[in-house]
């Protein structure tokens, strides 16, 4: 069995010691039970892994020594940015979570006009580091070493107006083409998903305008949760490391 992997927020190094954040301490305390001699996995989402080992353990105070570095990569070699309409609740969890499994190289929020959830003011710094977080363990999960950042959220428009160049494809059911009909990607790929309803009308000519490319999955219509996961699974089949 893998040892199980803990992502921390810090710079790693061969040789150090020090006690585990209260976050990944209780995980690894109390819902891991592990115990003091145990093996476990670091990475600092700098790239590679290190392999450590729990020195003692009391209550949830877990401290650990860190040993050797391993250059471990297992990034997907398509580079495709989520750019996401932000859905509620679990639903936006479930994606962003399968999406870092599926290799995404950083995820974009987009806050469109139907999206049900509305955020200002701390609610958007609440959420942004709730999002992170679930990109965090994902990694953890998936064996990935390097995380992938969640953006601000924006408007389509200002997103659009800021975006780098780059091939724009944008998910629609009424769309003709097929991921399968399309050449295989060159550089950087920016993925559009919209919400809950889709865009609205001005949404969908701002996509228009730029020059995106409205790709359909299959004939029936896909949750806002579920078609996003299904594009990249199938991006990854078609050129990636499926």
């Amino acid at each position: 069995m893998p040892s199980p992997r803990f992502y921390l927020d810090q710079t790693l190094a061969p040789g150090a010691r020090f006690s585990l954040p209260p976050g990944p301490a209780r995980h690894a305390a109390r819902a891991l039970r592990l115990a003091a001699g145990d093996s476990i996995t670091l990475f600092d989402g700098r790239g590679g892994e290190y392999a450590a080992r729990i020195e003692r353990i009391h209550r949830d105070e877990v401290a650990v020594s860190v040993g050797s570095f391993a250059d471990v990569e297992r990034e997907s070699p398509l580079q495709i940015v989520l750019v996401q309409g932000i859905s509620s609740g679990e639903r936006m969890d479930y994606t962003l979570q399968k999406a870092v499994e599926l290799g995404i190289a950083a995820i974009q929020p987009i806050a469109a006009r139907r999206s049900v959830v509305k955020l200002a003011g701390e609610r958007i710094e609440r959420r942004i580091a709730h999002w992170q977080a679930v990109v965090a363990s994902a990694c953890e999960q998936c064996g990935r070493n390097r995380v992938p950042p969640v953006g601000t959220p924006l408007s389509l428009a200002a997103w659009l107006g800021q975006r780098r160049a780059g091939r724009l494809l944008f998910l629609s059911p009424l769309a003709e083409v097929r991921l399968a009909d399309l050449a295989p990607p060159t550089g950087t790929d920016c993925l559009v998903a919209g919400p809950e309803g889709g865009f609205e009308a001005d949404e969908l000519a701002a996509l228009g305008a730029v020059g995106a490319i409205p790709v359909r999955l299959g004939p029936r219509v896909l949750r806002t949760e579920t078609a996003a996961v299904a594009a990249l699974a199938a991006l990854q089949t078609l050129w990636g490391d499926f």
